[in-house]
C-alpha cells in the first residue's frame, strides 16, 4: 500500500475534509446574513450548495466573486459565478449518480459513469430551467437556452470530476472513508476543470455572470 492510498483510506482525511466544510458553511451564512443580505435566493443555494461540497476552496471563491464588496466584475469574476452556478446542480447529480452506481448498485466504471454523467445534467440543466420558468420563460425557450449555455460546462465538469473520483475512489465502497474523500475531491477537481469553459462562455456574451453582487438590492 502507497503512502498516497493510505492517506486516502484514513478516516481522518474524510473527517478532515467534512469538518472543514461545515466550519466554511458556518463562514458563509453568517457573511450572507450580516454582509449580504440582499444577494438573491438563487444565490444562496448556488453558494451554499458549492460551499459545501468544496469547503474553503468553494467559501474562497465567494469571497473573491459574490459579496458586494468586490473590486470590480471582471470576467474571470463572472466566469467563476457561472461556474458555481452549474456546479450546485451537476454536483447532487454527481452525489447521488455515484451513491446509487457504485455504493448500492455496484456496478462497473462505465455504468457509474453513464448515470452519473445523466443525472448531472439533470440536474445541472434544471437549475437553469426553473429560475427562468418562474420568471416566465416557456419551458421550450428555457431548455433551448440551458442546452446552449450550460452543456459545455457540464461537459468538461463531469468528465474530469467522474473520472477522478474512479481513478482516486478506486474500488471502495459506501462504507470506507475513500469512497467519500474520492467522492469530495472530485467535485473540486470538476469545479477548476470547468472554470476556463464558462470564463470564455462569459468573454463571448453566451453568459451573464449570474449577476453583480454590487448591484445586489438596487432597483432594476
Amino acid at each position: 500500500m502507497t503512502v498516497l492510498d493510505s492517506i486516502l483510506q484514513s478516516p481522518l482525511l474524510l473527517t478532515a475534509l467534512v469538518a472543514q466544510s461545515m466550519v466554511a458553511v458556518a463562514i458563509l451564512i453568517n457573511d450572507a446574513r450580516r454582509k449580504n443580505r440582499q444577494m438573491p435566493s438563487m444565490m444562496k443555494w448556488v453558494w451554499g450548495f458549492s460551499v459545501a461540497y468544496s469547503g474553503f476552496f468553494g467559501l474562497a471563491i465567494y469571497w473573491m466573486t459574490g459579496r458586494p464588496k468586490i473590486a470590480d466584475d471582471a470576467d474571470w469574476r463572472r466566469g467563476f459565478r457561472s461556474t458555481a452556478h452549474c456546479y450546485s446542480g451537476c454536483g447532487m447529480g454527481e452525489i447521488i449518480g455515484v451513491i446509487v452506481a457504485v455504493g448500492l448498485l455496484s456496478l462497473g466504471n462505465w455504468w457509474v459513469a453513464g448515470i452519473t454523467f445523466t443525472l448531472a445534467y439533470v440536474f445541472g440543466y434544471t437549475a437553469t430551467v426553473l429560475p427562468m420558468m418562474q420568471e416566465g420563460v416557456g419551458l421550450k425557450t428555457a431548455l433551448k437556452d440551458a442546452v446552449y449555455s450550460e452543456t459545455a460546462s457540464i461537459a468538461v465538469m463531469e468528465i474530469v470530476a467522474i473520472s477522478a473520483d474512479i481513478v482516486i475512489g478506486g474500488d471502495a465502497g459506501m462504507g470506507d472513508a475513500r469512497f467519500w474523500s474520492a467522492l469530495i475531491l472530485s467535485l473540486t477537481l470538476g469545479f477548476v476543470a470547468a472554470w476556463p469553459v464558462n470564463y470564455l462562455l462569459v468573454k463571448r456574451g453566451v453568459k451573464e455572470g449570474m449577476g453583480d453582487p454590487r448591484e445586489y438590492g438596487k432597483p432594476a
